[in-house]
C-alpha cells in the first residue's frame, strides 16, 4: 500500500501515479514493497540477497521495467546491487531512480550499484532520477554507480538526472564498448545551498568502430560545489565525444577535468566545454517578454537541463 509520501516520491523519480503495469520492482526503506514479472522480463533476488537480477529474454522489444527505490526512514543508508542481463536483439526501457523524504534531523541515504550486460544488437534506454524532499534537516546522500558492458552492435542510452534536494552525491559511470556498439550518456545535476556532487566517468572504446558520446549539464547555485571528471579511452578505431557545460550562480564552484586517451592511430576523440554565468542577453530578452528576473532564470535553467 502506497502512502502520500510514497506517491510523491514515485511521481518525482519514475513519473508513476500508482503501481505500474508490466514488470516492476519497488523497494522501500531497504525492503521489497512490490514486484511483478512479465513473460519476457524476469526479476529475482540475487544469491547474496543484496539486490536483484533483471533478466530480459532475447528478442524482447517494446517492453519496459520500473525499479524505483524510495526512502523515508531516518538513519537508514540503503545499499543495493542490481544486475541487468539483456539478451540479444532486445529493445527495452528501464526506469530507475531513488527518492528520499527526510522529516527529521537524522541522515538518510542510498547507494544503487547497477551493472548492465547488453547482448548483441540490443538497444537499452536507461532513465535514472534522484530527488530529495521533506522539511527535515538531516543529510540526504545518494551515491549511484552505473557500469555498462556492450556486446557487438549493442546500443545504450543513459539519462541520469539529479533533480534537487540531495546534499551529497558521489556518482560513478563506467562503460566498455564492443565492436560497432555505441553509447550516449547524458547527465544533468543541479545543486544549491551547501550541497556537494562529484561525478566520475570512464568510457573505454575497446571494439572497432565503437562510438561514445558523454554530455554533462550542471547548474551550481548558492554555496554548492560540483566536480566533474571524465575519461574517454580509445583502444581501437573508434569515435568519442565529450561535452561538459555548467552554469555557475551566486557563490557556486565547479571543477571540470576531461581526459582523452587515444591508444590507436585511427581513433578520433573530441571535447568541448563551457562554464559560466547566464548570459545577460538571454535574461534581458525573456524579461522584455514580461517575465520577472527569477522567472527568466528558472526558464533558462529548465531549458539548459532538458
Amino acid at each position: 500500500m502506497l502512502d502520500v509520501i510514497d506517491r510523491e516520491l514515485l511521481k518525482g523519480v519514475a513519473d508513476l501515479e500508482d503501481i505500474p503495469k508490466g514488470a516492476y520492482n519497488i523497494r522501500k526503506n531497504g525492503k521489497l514493497l512490490g514486484r511483478q514479472v512479465s513473460a519476457n522480463i524476469m526479476i529475482e533476488t540475487n544469491e547474496d540477497n543484496t539486490g536483484i537480477n533483471i533478466i530480459v529474454k532475447p528478442g524482447t522489444v517494446n517492453e519496459s521495467v520500473h525499479i524505483p527505490v524510495i526512502l523515508s526512514q531516518a538513519d537508514l543508508f540503503d545499499v543495493v546491487k542490481n544486475n541487468f542481463i539483456i539478451g540479444d536483439g532486445c529493445d527495452v526501457t528501464i526506469i530507475a531512480g531513488c527518492g528520499i523524504h527526510c522529516g527529521s534531523d537524522r541522515p538518510e541515504g542510498h547507494a544503487g550499484i547497477h551493472e548492465f550486460r547488453i547482448g548483441k544488437g540490443s538497444k537499452v534506454k536507461y532513465v535514472e532520477k534522484h530527488l530529495g524532499i521533506g522539511s527535515g534537516t538531516g543529510k540526504r546522500t545518494l551515491n549511484p554507480v552505473t557500469r555498462v558492458f556492450l556486446e557487438e552492435g549493442a546500443h545504450a542510452e543513459l539519462e541520469l538526472t539529479q533533480i534537487g534536494g540531495v546534499d551529497e552525491a558521489q556518482r560513478a559511470n563506467e562503460a566498455e564498448l564492443g565492436p560497432r556498439s555505441s553509447i550516449l550518456v547524458t547527465e544533468r545535476v543541479m545543486t544549491e545551498g551547501r550541497q556537494r556532487a562529484v561525478s566520475k566517468n570512464t568510457i573505454i572504446l575497446k571494439g572497432e568502430d565503437s562510438r561514445a558520446e558523454l554530455i554533462s549539464r550542471s547548474v551550481i547555485k548558492g554555496d554548492s560545489k560540483q566536480d566533474f571528471y571524465a575519461v574517454l579511452e580509445a583502444r581501437a578505431r573508434s569515435y568519442g565525444h565529450l561535452e561538459c557545460d555548467a552554469i555557475v550562480m551566486d557563490n557556486g564552484t565547479n571543477e571540470t577535468i576531461p581526459s582523452l586517451r587515444s591508444l590507436h592511430p585511427d581513433a578520433e576523440l573530441t571535447h568541448e566545454a563551457a562554464i559560466g554565468k547566464i548570459a545577460n542577453s538571454q535574461l534581458m530578452k525573456l524579461m522584455s517578454l514580461g517575465l520577472t528576473y527569477d522567472e527568466a532564470v528558472n526558464r533558462i535553467i529548465r531549458g539548459f537541463l532538458r
